[in-house]
């Protein structure tokens, strides 16, 4: 996060006057009928299709569910329970659990002071209740740092001031240290993309232009080499004193970097000493997911760049990339084309970007990005087994394959992780029409890309839910599988 401003404006516009740009996709950007009570600062997909996200004010956490269409838009808002007292936090590493958990770990700020707290805890969605989680022992500061859930559902976190790595168990809450053989830096201001085979690939920010690629189960960083054009915008100060004596010399910014469905990564630059535009790269894997190789991607207009901003994969493939500016840009694999300008002013760039399980795009708790294009349906999670009668209240398995889409799905520079790569259960009725999530858990996998590989999740069918002839999909990603009929009786 851009360590000089104590918090940046998250006022993201309710709408953006699109522009015309030559090759661009047609997009619609509709408002929500009501808007974040608190506007947003960064949002979670809960398994339940609800949408968890915190208000600007930062002690306040809202939670928007759809009506009964289906739709975000047309929406309401609600209240949730705020953290413990004394922990405030802005900027953090994060993540939605396995089992529907949200975790979130550490904060650059706390009550709007540097703080780089070590501070962190676990949303409980069924109790409405966080509870504070014990940091990895003898870290002291966690701050914003880098984190990704692994294929094996356990959450790692980088620590922002060393090389030092860990990992959460979800279901014991201990954390345990995991070597970092090879890193060329701290992890200080890098963001983490996993891939298909599990790995984790950075674009280092203190020793730019290197990237490199982290493999849990060898617990050994692997230098990719340099990337062709430097992602690392400097720093904007020299040192912030934080904690007792201590100093930090922030090594810069990055911007997001997002796994396509072709396997190839798309990583987006801060604005770098001497350029008129922020720089993209393009990572593509080797064969069987080896080291692969850089090529040079298309720069921004308009003098923009991507540092600390959100980045999400539409469900077209497209990536959605909002500058600095607010400004958006959409990525087809070749061009990055300018799409629309918030009416918000400069600092909108903190505006949230999440993908939705519509596969619309949450725009700061304001609106919603709709791009228009087709979406590859080799790309949709597909169901093998699941039961043909369902009874509210019920628990069941289902299985199948892609539960977890082709990627997570949602990035920031470094810190606010938002990925969506876990399956989300939506049954429709099919007199009424009417639209439930049922609430799904213990996923067999947090990986993505899984392929032909058998997969399941567990859901429970909600109580209240309607009885009758309905249909069932897997969502993952915004992308819906093929709909199997069951009856709920």
């Amino acid at each position: 996060m851009i360590e000089n401003r104590l918090f940046r404006s998250s006022i993201f516009a309710a709408a953006l006057m699109l522009g015309s740009a030559g090759g661009a996709a047609a997009q619609t950007v509709v408002n929500l009928t009501h808007p974040a009570p608190d506007q947003s600062y960064i949002g979670f997909v809960l398994t339940d299709g609800t949408v968890l996200v915190q208000g600007v004010n930062c002690s306040d956490w809202w939670k928007l569910t759809p009506d009964n269409t289906g739709s975000y838009v047309h929406g309401t808002w609600a209240q949730m329970a705020s953290l413990p007292g004394g922990y405030v936090p802005l900027y953090f590493a994060s993540a939605v659990l396995a089992d529907g958990r949200v975790v979130i770990a550490g904060g650059e700020y706390n009550n709007f002071q540097f703080a780089f707290t070590d501070q962190s805890a676990i949303y409980d969605p069924l109790k409405n209740t966080w509870t504070m989680l014990k940091p990895p022992a003898g870290w002291g500061f966690i701050g914003d740092s880098p984190s990704s859930m692994l294929p094996d559902g356990n959450f790692m976190l980088g620590r922002k001031f060393s090389k030092k790595m860990a990992v959460l168990n979800p279901t014991t809450l201990a954390w345990t240290e995991l070597k970092s053989t090879g890193k060329k830096d701290f992890n200080a201001e890098e963001g983490w993309t996993l891939q298909a085979n599990g790995t984790v690939l950075t674009s280092d920010v203190k020793a730019a232009p290197n990237a490199e690629i982290y493999d849990p189960t060898a617990q050994k960083w692997t230098s990719t080499g340099p990337t062709p054009v430097n992602l690392m915008g400097p720093p904007s100060v020299g040192k912030i004193n934080y904690g007792k004596n201590k100093v930090y010399y922030p090594p810069g910014e990055i911007g997001p970097a997002i796994l396509r469905p072709d396997g190839t990564i798309f990583a987006t630059g801060a604005l770098h000493t001497g350029a008129s535009d922020g720089h993209t790269a393009i990572y593509t894997p080797g064969k069987n997911g080896g080291l692969g190789k850089w090529t040079a991607g298309p720069d921004f207009s308009q003098g923009d760049d991507a540092g600390d901003s959100f980045a999400a994969l539409l469900p077209t493939g497209n990536v959605l990339v909002e500058a600095e500016t607010g400004r958006l840009y959409e990525f087809d694999g070749k061009n990055l084309t300018y799409t629309g300008q918030s009416t918000a002013g400069p600092l909108s760039g903190d505006g949230l970007l999440l993908v939705l399980p519509t596969g619309q795009i949450l725009l700061g708790g304001a609106s919603v990005y709709e791009a228009k294009g087709s979406v590859n349906p080799a790309w949709a999670p597909t169901i093998t087994s699941v039961p043909s009668q369902l009874s509210p209240g019920s628990t069941y398995q289902i299985t199948g394959t892609q539960f977890n889409g082709l990627s997570q799905a949602n990035d920031f520079g470094d810190e606010m992780q938002t990925a969506t790569n876990y399956p989300l259960v939506r049954i429709t009725n099919t007199a009424s029409g009417h639209v439930v999530y049922a609430r799904t858990h213990d996923h067999s996998t947090m990986g993505v890309a899984t392929g032909t590989t058998p997969v399941s999740t567990n859901f429970d069918v909600p109580s209240t839910i309607e009885t009758g002839a309905s249909t069932l999909v897997v969502v993952a990603n915004g992308i819906p599988s093929a709909a199997a009929d069951v009856t709920i009786k």
